[in-house]
This record gives C-alpha cells, sequence and structure tokens, in this order.
C-alpha cells in the first residue's frame, strides 16, 4: 500500500506509513472523492485532524491551499510518521503537531474556530461515536459553518442522537464510509 498527496502543491509526493497496524489510512480513491466534495471550501480554512495517523488528511488539505492544520494522535510512532511527511511535503510552516489524547482536546475551548473536523479513529471500538458525542456536549468546537466529518468502516455504522451535529450526508468507498455532519442550535437556542 502506498499513500501519496492527490492534487495542490504537494501533489504526488508520496507520505510514509506508520509502522505497524495501529492506523487505517484512508485509501486515495475515498480521499479524492473527500476532498472533490469539499472543494474550494479548503482554501484558506481551519482543518482539524483528529486521530490523525499519517497525517494524510490534513496534508491534503494543506496541500490544497488550506491556512492551517491542526494534527492530534496520540501515538508516538504516527506522530513521527506525522512529522516525517508534513517535512517531506514542505507543509509544515502551516502545521500544528499536537501528540494529546483526542478526548481530552475538548475540556478546552478551541485556540481557533475550525472550518473541518475529520475524525478516523481506530475501528470497532465505538471511538467515532463517543467523539461525536464529545463535540456535541461541547458547542464551542461546533459553531455555524464547521463541518465534522467522520471515517469509519461500513459496519461501524449506527444511529446517534445529537444536539448540536446533525449528519447531511454519507458517502460509501468500498470499504470506507464517509459521514459529514453540520453545526444545528439545539432546540430552545
Amino acid at each position: 500500500m502506498s499513500l501519496r498527496v492527490i492534487s495542490g502543491i504537494a501533489k504526488g509526493r508520496k507520505l510514509k506509513l506508520v509502522p505497524g497496524d495501529s492506523t487505517r489510512p484512508i485509501m486515495d480513491r475515498a480521499k479524492e472523492a473527500l476532498f472533490s466534495i469539499l472543494g474550494q471550501g479548503v482554501v484558506n480554512a481551519a482543518f482539524l485532524d483528529l486521530f490523525a495517523g499519517t497525517g494524510s488528511v490534513g496534508i491534503e488539505a494543506l496541500s490544497r491551499g488550506a491556512a492551517h492544520v491542526l494534527f492530534i494522535e496520540n501515538d508516538r510512532k504516527a506522530i513521527q510518521t506525522v512529522y516525517d511527511n508534513l517535512k517531506h511535503t514542505g507543509l509544515e510552516d502551516n502545521a500544528t503537531v499536537r501528540m494529546q489524547d483526542a478526548f481530552e482536546l475538548f475540556k478546552r475551548p478551541p485556540d481557533m474556530p475550525y472550518d473541518y473536523i475529520f475524525v478516523a479513529p481506530p475501528q470497532y471500538h465505538h471511538l467515532w461515536r463517543r467523539t461525536l458525542e464529545m463535540l456535541d456536549t461541547h458547542p464551542a468546537w461546533v459553531h455555524d459553518g464547521v463541518t465534522v466529518i467522520v471515517q469509519i468502516d461500513p459496519h461501524e455504522s449506527e444511529p446517534i442522537t445529537l444536539q448540536h451535529l446533525v449528519e447531511y450526508d454519507r458517502r460509501r468507498y468500498g470499504k470506507t464510509l464517509l459521514l459529514f455532519y453540520e453545526a444545528v442550535a439545539a432546540e430552545g437556542e
């Protein structure tokens, strides 16, 4: 398996994989479709890449003109891989990489309003659901205009009830399901 930057200023650059099997990088077909859906909205956007793994999605966003990407990962090998991939692509100037638990991040207000939050946790641990529930109970993270994208295996999909986020689209690419959420005002607000 190989990963690459699909478009933008780092187009064609190959990305390192995280050693071992602790991550599941997004396949090029799904990543290309994701960024086709997001379109020009990525340009000058603030992007949060949770459970960053290789950093492939955040790096793609930077390559396509995102103003800033915050990569959050708690695996030491993955953090080193993100740093290596940023350096290899020359995109480190607009990136912040933090070794941190994603759930700890939400306990404080965001350092900036993020336009996109990409959630791709390890499979089959219900972490995607827990992440959405955590975001939903911390509305400072899900301001009007934010798009939350969740990458899961289709078998992980299950109904979820949220107050501040609503699913507005879903797309399946083989064994990858992308769920798209937007912020909504809770009843009574």
